[in-house]
């Protein structure tokens, strides 16, 4: 009877143990699982933040200005304007 006693004293310390670390290793993965939703969640702020600034730095007006300013460029006249039409347009 003793030895059973001791079995089943030695089964239960190693449920116990196993419940233990089941939950410590649950516990890490579900700290490590929000962190990951944190850095997801900056990444997304992010991400916008940047189609922001490209919608911004591709604009016409933008562009215009700097072509102006920076290359000295400047619209040509309308009658130094050609209209270039493609083959397939001309056959419509």
């Amino acid at each position: 009877m003793a030895r059973l006693n001791l079995l089943l004293l030695a089964v239960l310390t190693l449920c116990a143990l196993g419940l233990v670390t089941s939950q410590h290793k649950a516990r890490k993965l579900v700290i490590a699982h929000e962190r990951e939703q944190a850095r997801a969640h900056l990444i997304d702020i992010e991400w916008g933040q940047l189609q922001l600034e490209q919608s911004t730095w591709g604009t016409h007006q933008r562009i215009e200005r700097l072509a102006r300013e920076r290359l000295q460029m400047d619209r040509p006249a309308p009658h130094r304007v050609q209209v270039v039409r493609l083959v397939e347009e001309a056959a419509r």
